[in-house]
């Protein structure tokens, strides 16, 4: 697949932003994800994991406790429900632990399909392709969906993609429609996907032609929203 090939060459360093160091940690920053960016999750995570280590310390302090702790990540209030169900879930049904199959994820509170796969390939079992705004968009500029489900678009995507490549490949686009392929205005002069894409907005190279090459350097504002 010579698009994979590209953005794995043009992006080596693509991976989750998010920053865990327990498959806890991990659940709970993906939650807080929604709807904001992951350098705002990460801002809120490093006290908030010093202060809440088991999922009995999310249930051990008042609502508004917890509130204020995850407010800065907006929808706090939901946010806070979903995270005391899920706790109290996992201490009831799961001995305390984060699960790892999708249908059992996604049976916890406030943990769709996208949350629960971002879950699952982190911790080493990929089960799906992530579909989240960026994995969608560059999607259809791509040509691989005419789907805007994002169930039937990760369907397109997993007839597509080799499977080993399933927990990288969201990463890639993620990653790409950041640097380059923005959403409003596509840098599609500096993309080195561009005589591939169908959306492109530059004519195909003459023979022996180079692109010019990006300076990197910059981090994507969140992987997972």
């Amino acid at each position: 697949m010579p698009i994979l090939q590209r953005l794995t060459a043009e992006h080596p360093d693509a991976t989750i932003a998010l920053r865990f160091r327990s498959p806890l940690e991990l659940l709970v920053s993906v939650m807080l994800s929604a709807q904001t960016t992951d350098v705002n999750v990460n801002r809120v995570t490093q006290t908030l994991f010093r202060k809440y280590r088991r999922p009995e310390d999310y249930l051990a302090v008042p609502v508004e406790e917890l509130e204020n702790d995850i407010r800065p990540t907006g929808f706090f209030r939901q946010k806070t429900k979903s995270i005391r169900g899920t706790m109290k879930m996992l201490i009831e049904d799961f001995g305390g632990e984060v699960p790892r199959t999708l249908d059992e994820l996604t049976r916890l509170p406030g943990v769709a399909r996208k949350t629960a796969n971002v879950v699952a390939s982190e911790l080493g079992d990929t089960q799906g392709v992530v579909v989240d705004t960026h994995v969608r968009r560059l999607s259809q500029r791509l040509g691989f969906t005419r789907q805007d489900d994002p169930v039937k678009i990760e369907r397109d995507l997993q007839r597509l993609v080799p499977r080993e490549y399933w927990r990288v490949f969201p990463h890639l686009l993620i990653w790409h429609g950041r640097r380059v392929c923005i959403a409003r205005s596509p840098r599609c002069e500096e993309c080195v996907l561009s005589d591939l894409c169908p959306s492109s907005r530059v004519g195909p190279e003459p023979p022996g032609a180079r692109r010019p090459r990006r300076t990197r350097g910059r981090s994507p504002r969140s992987p997972a929203g």
